[in-house]
């Protein structure tokens, strides 16, 4: 999917992401060429068994996840901390995701190290790559090469989430972020930062249950729910290629124009909805929710999209819409 210039985002929960490919060697300890004070990683991150029980801490659980600031592990003060090296900039929080952040640190031999952090990612390390606890939580660490690190701290199992950092640095990239890591989870356990939540607000909203399976199964016959993240759901059925993804995120005002056209969704809402130009058969529906922050609004959208059917034969901006009118009568009132 091309970048939405118009929009100034790229929807996270619609984006083609390429599949991680994870056969990958488990991180090593490089010390040798870390620049930063070996002393920076708590003694106790990482240790202790691993469990494939389920994870039933309350300050990880989905619901307290969807209202946490991500940036507040990522600012000057938090890093600068660790001991990592020098924090020159203030984090960048996504415009297209409520739940990610990005920074970056000089260590103290004048190395980068790129931080990108999300809370409830989906896109995971294999369970193979598990390596003991951060703060109570199965750690994984999947080291892809020689510059680059997933550090990530399970928040759920079956179907798997986490926190994750994705760290960029020539040098022992796991390193750093099972540091951050370690320090993220602390946070998480004592007073995290949180948004508000106004009455109405979609980041308290589980996507999962914001349409009925009923309208779904129009559009994706036997389809069933999934988490992708912490705020949207995909409904797929294992024998069909027909999928429903239902999200929210932030984003400008949605308006006319490439590719948009108005769709009445009804109780007067104006959706706009955008016929895919691939192959596969697609079509996206977004609407304003109400105002988030700045000229930002919250945006809820459905995507239908079936790799197998013709558009022409198959009216994916009639199956969005269907399933589009359904969500507006279940999201939460402002």
């Amino acid at each position: 999917m091309l970048p939405d210039v118009r929009h100034r985002r790229l929807p996270k929960l619609f984006l083609l992401v390429t599949a991680l490919t994870l056969t990958l060697t488990a991180c090593g300890q490089d010390l040798g060429r870390s620049n930063f004070a070996r002393t920076t990683v708590p003694a106790g991150a990482g240790s202790g068994p691993a469990t494939d029980g389920p994870i039933t801490d309350a300050a990880v659980a989905t619901g307290a996840l969807r209202t946490i600031k991500p940036c507040q592990f990522l600012t000057k003060d938090a890093l600068g901390a660790l001991g990592l090296g020098t924090v020159e900039e203030d984090p960048t929080p996504s415009s297209i995701a409520y739940d990610r952040c990005t920074n970056k640190v000089k260590d103290p031999g004048g190395k980068e190290i790129r931080l990108d952090f999300e809370i409830g990612n989906t896109l995971l390390p294999h369970a193979d790559k598990t390596t003991g606890l951060v703060g109570g939580l199965p750690l994984r660490v999947d080291k892809t090469d020689d510059s680059d690190c997933t550090v990530a701290a399970m928040t759920a199992l079956n179907p798997d989430t986490a926190i994750t950092l994705t760290v960029a640095y020539p040098g022992d990239p796991c390193r750093p972020g099972q540091t951050l890591m370690d320090a993220v989870v602390q946070k998480l356990h004592s007073s995290p930062e949180k948004y508000s939540t106004p009455p109405g607000t979609l980041l308290t909203a589980d996507p999962c249950t914001m349409a009925e399976s009923s309208v779904v199964a129009s559009a994706a016959p036997s389809a069933k729910p999934a988490p992708s993240g912490l705020h949207a759901c995909d409904w797929k059925a294992k024998a069909a290629s027909a999928t429903v993804t239902v999200g929210f995120l932030p984003g400008l005002p949605p308006i006319v124009g490439d590719g948009y056209s108005k769709v009445d969704l009804g109780g007067g809402i104006t959706g706009f909805q955008k016929k895919g130009t691939s192959g596969s058969s697609q079509c996206d529906v977004e609407w304003q929710h109400r105002p988030w922050q700045g000229d930002d609004v919250e945006l809820a959208q459905v995507r239908y999209q079936n790799y197998d059917a013709q558009a022409d034969k198959d009216d994916p901006c009639g199956k969005a819409v269907t399933v589009a009118k359904n969500v507006v009568t279940l999201l939460p009132k402002p």
